[in-house]
């Protein structure tokens, strides 16, 4: 009798990390469903269901439909999200709460639809796609590392509710990573003067960093590792770079961390 493939379930698969993630769990062995709005995606071996996490009643279709298609959901990539640039005095709170809303409620509603699943079957991993920026500030991004710092706290908040379960919830940190992520962030709707040269040196700082990126396969193993190591970890950083700051952030003090997030941003001392 085969053994039936465990199943992920992979938000955001169209492209970027998602569908390097999804590539990559296919690749591993598992039963892959990619999702996207428009339910498809080009991943070789991923079937695509369509999916909004900004709305409810299509985060509760799209699990239902995996569920009767598979009968079970043994991995959840929490991928999708969308960032966003620009000063906070220039972003409205509607701009704030659309961030907001895919990035953390996004998150909430697919760990809210998929977590009695696992429990009943008495296993699963929840992997939600954090960032460095979860761990340190980005001046110019604060509602999008706001976001993920919130990330950080649900995420390793519900690891605890659920351990006795058997279902394990982990944080995976990239750092700059070589996707349509810049060229896709949220500008804000109204743009001040004042603020135009810090950012039109942000741009040219965050150009750089994406450029001297990691590729996206190189996250997708790290996800591939919290999805299928036998004692998995709370936080899997994914790359060097996320590893040195990382590192950087819990062991340089703090005047010398802030004066380097000052420099590295060229602002002024």
């Amino acid at each position: 009798m085969a053994v039936k493939k465990q199943v992920a379930l992979v938000t955001g698969a169209s492209s970027g990390i998602g569908e390097a993630a999804a590539l990559a769990l296919a690749d591993e062995g598992f039963e892959v469903v990619g999702t996207s709005r428009s339910g498809t995606g080009s991943a070789v071996g991923v079937s695509f269901v369509p999916l909004d996490v900004g709305d409810a009643s299509s985060v509760q279709a799209a699990v239902q439909q995996v569920i009767e298609r598979h009968g079970r959901i043994d991995v959840l990539v929490n991928n999708a999200g969308i960032g966003s640039v620009g000063a906070v005095e220039e972003r409205s709170v509607a701009e704030e709460e659309r961030v907001f809303d895919i990035n953390v409620f996004g998150l909430i509603r697919m760990t809210k639809a998929v977590l009695p699943h696992m429990r009943a079957q008495g296993g699963g991993r929840i992997i939600n796609l954090s960032s460095v920026l979860g761990l340190i500030p980005n001046p110019y991004m604060a509602s999008y590392v706001a976001s993920k710092h919130a990330v950080e706290g649900y995420t390793e908040s519900l690891d605890h509710e659920v351990r006795e379960f058997g279902v394990r919830a982990l944080i995976v940190e990239p750092a700059y990573t070589k996707t349509s992520f810049d060229a896709n962030a949220v500008p804000p709707e109204v743009s001040l003067p004042l603020y135009a040269k810090r950012r039109t040196t942000f741009d040219e700082v965050m150009a750089v960093a994406m450029q001297g990126g990691d590729a996206p396969e190189v996250v997708a193993d790290v996800i591939v590792a919290a999805a299928t190591d036998r004692k998995p970890r709370l936080r899997y950083t994914a790359g060097a770079t996320a590893r040195r700051i990382s590192g950087q952030r819990r062991f340089v003090p703090a005047g010398v961390f802030d004066k380097a997030i000052r420099k590295l941003n060229k602002l002024p001392a």
